[in-house]
């Protein structure tokens, strides 16, 4: 049974290192067992993986990985707490402990501090702080060496706009699915996390392509025209997306915006919500051949 579940050792653990649970790190501990048990069931280990841990805080999942994982690199951007998880799992040779902000550590460059090839193939599994959650899923995703899973505990609204489908799309949910395949596993009620947080969270799998799931010529240029429709998402995109590709310094004339969502077989009456991303990879192909 793991040993880092208690609430009253959180609260000893924490008060120890005379630290206070802040919203803006997003240090919300996770208490429940059998969430801690799914997590790791999803991410399906084996004795000859290899994981990256964003955020291991006080261990809890820490303990969980090392069960089951060949080697568990975890990344702590609190000095104390990094501290801390060294002492507590110093027995524990296949666990390396690294201080720093994941957001500026390219995977390769953890995999280099853990003295391991820097092509090494590794997988993600973390309960990521509410406040980066996006970023560091780009972070990973959009990384030259991308993991071959993630699996994640996220805010529940976050996970659903993820995976969400045409109807419904954002930004975030194609600035993930053109990299992989989202999929929510369970939801976490708040009472599972200590100190409780406002909202559920979920548990996010996603399963990484080889290869972007659109090919286009530059992922930022199709992203671009992508966010140029979304900055006025409740406009028909004949009106929408020369005005948002105009507040982003292209001008283009609407006449030219309706030809090419006419040429990409994109109504011209729709909104940006329900365009799919290959419509979108056809609407900037012929934008940019225009």
């Amino acid at each position: 049974m793991n040993p880092y579940v208690s609430p009253q050792r959180v609260r000893a653990a924490l008060r120890s290192l005379g630290l206070r649970p802040t919203r803006g790190m997003g240090q919300n501990f996770l208490i429940d067992h059998e969430v801690l048990q799914t997590i790791v069931a999803t991410a399906e280990l084996t004795a000859t993986d290899r994981v990256i841990e964003v955020g291991p805080g006080l261990g809890v999942l820490t303990w969980e990985l090392l069960q089951q994982a060949g080697q568990v690199l975890a990344v702590e951007l609190d000095k104390r707490l990094a501290a801390r998880l060294r002492e507590e799992f110093a027995a524990a040779p296949q666990l390396q402990v690294i201080q720093g902000d994941i957001l500026k550590l390219p995977p390769e460059a953890i995999l280099q501090q853990a003295g391991l090839s820097t092509d090494a193939p590794y997988q993600v599994v973390a309960n990521l702080p509410y406040a980066i959650t996006s970023p560091v899923l780009r972070h990973f995703l959009e990384a030259t060496h991308k993991p071959d899973l993630l699996v994640v505990l996220i805010q529940w609204e976050v996970a659903r706009r993820i995976t969400a489908t045409a109807g419904n799309l954002s930004v975030l949910a194609h600035s993930v699915q053109i990299y992989a395949q989202p999929e929510i596993v369970a939801r976490v009620p708040a009472g599972s996390f200590f100190p409780q947080p406002a909202v559920d969270s979920a548990i996010l799998r996603l399963w990484v392509y080889p290869a972007p799931a659109v090919a286009v010529d530059s992922i930022d240029a199709l992203f671009r025209v992508i966010k140029a429709g979304f900055l006025q998402p409740r406009k028909k995109l004949s009106n929408a997306l020369p005005g948002g590709l105009a507040a982003m310094g292209q001008h283009i004339p609407r006449e030219t915006a309706v030809a090419a969502l006419e040429a990409a077989g994109v109504a011209p009456e729709r909104r940006a919500e329900t365009v799919t991303l290959k419509e979108w990879s056809r609407v900037y192909t012929a934008l940019r051949d225009m």
